[in-house]
């Protein structure tokens, strides 16, 4: 199912083209580091959830081998480099430029978020980034994650939605740790 065109998804189809042709030399080059030095696949591929729970394939640049992540993986996670495929699911409709984390239906199970007090974070397409990708660490309590997903789905706008776009972008700048040290404050000033 395709997204309905609204003025956020006109931003998301823009805003996704324009990050592509931005970040081409990028993705070409991860690609072939990742070819040279760690062999095909180049890219990954796993089912996750959408909205109303819907099942779609992510596209990542393939960051494991063999269960472990790689050295170049490593720091094309830092960077965030590794989720820049992902525009393409932005593109087909299967993700906005901002939403929750995308998570498997094992993930949802896993943390409980299939019982139905949760239905709100399956109303709004899962985001290449979001608060929880940049306010909370990696590993983060699952009760902060909802918590953060719950707030933005309540107050969605566009100016809420380049906030998290501005604050994701000093990711490929500073790497992920050193931007939630700066971005921390993020998780207090949402409204």
């Amino acid at each position: 199912m395709r997204a309905r065109l609204t003025p956020t998804r006109v931003f998301d189809v823009v805003g996704a083209t324009a990050a592509l042709t931005l970040a081409a030399p990028v993705l070409v080059a991860a690609s072939l580091a990742i070819r040279l030095g760690d062999g095909a696949p180049v890219l990954f591929r796993q089912q996750r959830l959408g909205r109303g729970r819907r099942p779609f394939t992510i596209v990542k640049l393939r960051t494991m081998d063999a269960g472990r992540v790689t050295p170049l993986g490593a720091v094309l996670r830092d960077l965030g480099v590794d989720e820049l495929p992902q525009l393409y699911n932005v593109l087909r409709g299967d993700m906005a430029l901002v939403g929750p984390r995308p998570v498997t239906a094992a993930d949802v199970r896993r943390v409980g978020w299939d019982a139905p007090r949760f239905d709100a974070r399956w109303l709004v397409p899962p985001g290449l980034t979001g608060p929880a990708q940049i306010a909370a660490p990696r590993r983060c309590d699952v009760r902060l994650s909802w918590r953060l997903d719950a707030r933005y789905v309540r107050r969605r706008n566009l100016a809420l939605d380049l906030r998290v776009l501005a604050a994701s972008l000093l990711v490929p700048l500073l790497g992920k740790r050193h931007a939630r040290l700066v971005l921390r404050h993020l998780q207090r000033k949402l409204p």
